[in-house]
């Protein structure tokens, strides 16, 4: 009785937490899609200085997803979210928005950037036609593996999406990137 009590009040704060996330944030203005597209651009930049090989990477990507500022935190009940630019061929062509939740023993705040690389043009393709995706569910990605001389592991670089975090600020037990929602944002 108690465990199904606790799943029941889990599951609920979960779906409130990634509902009001999502509701928040369907639909963007022109003048917001201008700034976050210079916000994304910069973490773009930020991420190449960090790790050389992203560059040549996203080179060779069928397309990337950049978010610049993703804000994470929890209590036990935990969320996420951020805004973020899709692009091709180094050019802005959509804009998606990211949520996800999490439940356990956690506790703090944290902003970073993730950007998501396709690597070949069956996962970019897929990634658009379904209007985004949910990590941990069936899409094959890897957390890319960087080491020490900044290269890219090539066992990483298989994969048909590879996924980079960085920049964290802030105190959170650590990032997650399985349960995530990508989901494509509308014009206001």
């Amino acid at each position: 009785m108690w465990t199904s009590l606790v799943r029941r009040t889990v599951m609920t704060g979960l779906a409130f937490v990634v509902a009001t996330a999502s509701l928040a944030a369907c639909s963007t203005t022109e003048q917001e899609r201008e700034d976050l597209v210079t916000r994304a651009q910069a973490a773009r930049e930020d991420l190449f200085r960090q790790v050389p090989a992203a560059r040549d990477l996203a080179a060779s990507s069928a397309g990337y997803l950049i978010f610049p500022s993703i804000t994470a935190g929890g209590f036990i009940f935990g969320g996420q979210y951020g805004n973020g630019v899709l692009f091709k061929d180094g050019e802005p062509a959509g804009f998606y928005n990211i949520t996800g939740g999490s439940f356990g023993l956690q506790a703090g705040a944290q902003n970073f950037s993730q950007a998501y690389f396709f690597t070949t043009p069956q996962a970019l393709t897929t990634f658009e036609q379904t209007r985004g995706f949910e990590l941990g569910a069936g899409v094959d990605f890897a957390v890319a593996n960087v080491g020490a001389s900044g290269a890219i592991s090539t066992s990483t670089l298989q994969k048909p999406v590879v996924v980079f975090v960085y920049g964290q600020q802030g105190l959170f037990g650590g990032v997650n990137v399985a349960g995530q929602k990508i989901t494509e944002l509308r014009d206001r």
